[in-house]
């Protein structure tokens, strides 16, 4: 691969940006990040970007689907579709989200995430598989199909997680149900990372799966148990839920989906101030919707998942009466949490990009402009829109 160099570009750091600046790759590796007088070679291509900035290309920590694919529909064709779709929105890498589902499909996904894992074709790099759904407290199961809920069991787990070793994997339990300090303490210790979701967890459960190893939260504000919910079962005194225990430890990072339509600012730039750029990730909770028009779509597998609506920007249930996953890229995301959180910029491309590298381990490798680290870019217009896309610094948009 010849080398190439982004002259005239605003740089977005993770602490700042820096304008007029030139970023060289060689090989799929930055190995440049410098002033605008670098001498090239007689066989560089030049690229100028304008004044446009340059960015890392955006970390998906949770995702489910997009143009018209699911990651459960459990075909290599649908994670290419899928991975192709984000990679138009910034994102570079991505790591794919299950939907509760029957066992067999689970492993099937598990499956797929080990094939695919690595490079896809003109689409967003898969760097993980995150199993999401089988260790769900029933009553916080939100959207997700009524399929099969477990209880963990080295018989179900072990077959889900025999992959470990070659497949960065996270898991999302609820802390409330039997036996997950079983496993989180038997497979942390083997490279399984561990998160806290779809759970009316106490903060006392919380705390207690802190203690286990549990280090991240998904979907800040949504799915979970807050003061008011547990309320419900016990007049007083009341109780902290999952979502006071995760804006009060220090251990947890938690993400939050910037879609404009699940959360209000105001929430936006209550994650913000509590737990930082550093310990706040922007996520999409992308449905298989993302690029299609407003309907009906099958969240999960096609024609054994739940049925769900587009509209307005956001996926509803057919009866309007709740949210139902995001149908927006992270570039979306990135823009509302800049434009109408009002998060300064490197703060808010941090969020979409080292810092969700570092919640899955990867920031060695990803999630900021740094020689040595994988050339994955994306070039943004002054309002954020993705103007072109780079993977290992081939351009794939």
């Amino acid at each position: 691969m010849k080398t190439t160099i982004f002259t005239n570009a605003t740089l977005v750091l993770p602490d700042r940006v820096v304008p007029d600046g030139t970023l060289v790759v060689d090989r799929s590796r930055i190995c440049a990040v410098g002033p605008a007088e670098l001498r090239p070679g007689p066989s560089a291509e030049i690229l100028d970007l304008q004044g446009m900035y340059l960015a890392p290309g955006f970390v998906d920590l949770h995702v489910h689907g997009g143009d018209g694919a699911d990651f459960m529909d459990g075909t290599a064709e649908a994670f290419h579709t899928i991975c192709r779709c984000h990679a138009r929105h910034g994102t570079t890498s991505l790591t794919p989200t299950s939907t509760v589902a029957r066992y067999d499909q689970y492993v099937q996904f598990v499956n797929n995430c080990q094939y695919l894992l690595g490079e896809v074709p003109g689409g967003a790099r898969i760097i993980g598989c995150h199993l999401y759904g089988p260790y769900f407290a029933r009553p916080a199961r939100g959207c997700h199909p009524e399929r099969d809920f477990l209880i963990p069991q080295p018989d179900n787990s072990e077959p889900l997680l025999r992959n470990r070793s070659t497949l960065p994997m996270v898991v999302t339990i609820a802390p409330e149900i039997a036996n997950t300090e079983w496993l989180v303490r038997t497979y942390r210790t083997r490279g399984v990372r561990f998160n806290i979701g779809h759970s009316h967890a106490t903060f006392a459960q919380v705390e207690a799966a802190v203690e286990w190893g549990v280090r991240h939260v998904d979907h800040l504000f949504c799915a979970m148990s807050d003061r008011a919910r547990l309320r419900q079962s016990q007049t007083y005194p009341m109780r902290g839920g999952v979502m006071e225990a995760t804006l009060y430890f220090e251990e947890l990072t938690t993400e939050v989906i910037a879609d404009g339509q699940h959360l209000a600012p105001e929430l936006l730039r209550l994650a913000y101030k509590v737990k930082g750029p550093d310990r706040l990730a922007l996520v999409t909770d992308a449905m298989r919707a993302v690029d299609q028009p407003d309907g009906e779509y099958w969240f999960g597998a096609e024609g054994g998942g739940e049925r769900v609506r587009k509209q307005n920007g956001v996926g509803v249930t057919l009866d309007g009466s709740a949210l139902a996953s995001g149908v927006m890229g992270m570039d979306h995301a990135v823009r509302t949490m800049h434009f109408s959180a009002g998060i300064p910029l490197p703060e808010t491309i941090r969020m979409a990009t080292l810092t969700p590298a570092r919640v899955l381990g990867v920031d060695h490798d990803l999630g900021s402009l740094e020689v040595g680290k994988r050339a994955d870019l994306v070039v943004l217009d002054r309002r954020l829109n993705v103007q072109s896309v780079y993977i290992g610094g081939g351009k794939v948009f």
